[in-house]
């Protein structure tokens, strides 16, 4: 079995890293460049950097904070928000970023996932999905686009599995409804979406305990699972977790 990865995310707006409870209620949690050069350093696996703020202010992501971030940090580092055309890609790419999330412009425009996968390989295309649960039928769930403001009828199994057939190489799969609660994962999200596909998905929303992770890949079959609200509020270290997790059996690299 591959080693599980555990991966914090910077939520960015204003320059500054937010957290919030299903998408609202935002509160600072620190600077981006301090907190990803922190969490490269007690070994986390990898970094995420969402511009949370770009795709619905119809801009393109901080360039030049993703370089300065991408210059401290030394694991792999996925950036996203605001990315619509290859030339984003690009440009995201050459500023330090190894992978490009995608979710609102993949939605309106699925063959960008087919050519961004071509020129750049599947390996740099992560899709983002971020999911809220149908309360008209159970055990299915919907995609919301622009940073979770717009729903949409899309089905967020279907939609994975479409997605994986176009080239993305990763999913990045958020429960809207758990996100910022500290509750747990959806794992029946998780589980229902790693069953379908064949590429890894990365669990995230609704870090509280280090149990939560270790259900998210046990239960959710979660190929890396990502936080927020547990590292930037320094309820666990990036050690404490991989410790807990190696301790239960889950192969993680330390």
């Amino acid at each position: 079995m591959l080693a599980k990865r555990i991966i914090p995310c910077l939520d960015v707006k204003d320059n500054r890293v937010v957290k919030g409870i299903n998408f609202l209620n935002l509160r600072d949690a620190g600077d981006p460049v301090e907190l990803g050069a922190g969490y490269s350093d007690q070994g986390a696996d990898e970094l995420v950097f969402l511009d949370i703020t770009a795709t619905i202010r119809s801009r393109k992501t901080i360039v030049e904070l993703v370089q300065r971030v991408a210059e401290n940090v030394f694991i792999p580092f996925t950036v996203g928000g605001g990315v619509q055309t290859i030339e984003h890609f690009d440009q995201l790419l050459r500023s330090g970023a190894e992978k490009i999330s995608v979710n609102t412009a993949a939605v309106k425009n699925p063959q960008l996932l087919s050519e961004a996968a071509k020129r750049f390989g599947n390996q740099c295309v992560v899709l983002a999905i971020d999911a809220r649960r149908s309360i008209k039928i159970n055990n299915k769930w919907n995609v919301c686009i622009k940073a979770g403001s717009e729903p949409t009828d899309i089905d967020v199994v279907e939609w994975a599995k479409k997605a994986e057939q176009l080239g993305a190489g990763e999913i990045l799969l958020t429960s809207m409804d758990a996100d910022g609660t500290k509750e747990g994962y959806d794992n029946e999200l998780n589980r229902a979406v790693t069953d379908a596909v064949n590429i890894p998905v990365i669990a995230s929303g609704g870090a509280g305990t280090l149990e939560h992770l270790y259900d998210a890949i046990v239960k959710g079959n979660a190929d890396a699972v990502l936080m927020a609200s547990i590292t930037h509020f320094q309820n666990y270290t990036i050690k404490q977790m991989k410790k807990y997790l190696k301790e239960r059996g889950v192969p993680v690299n330390l």
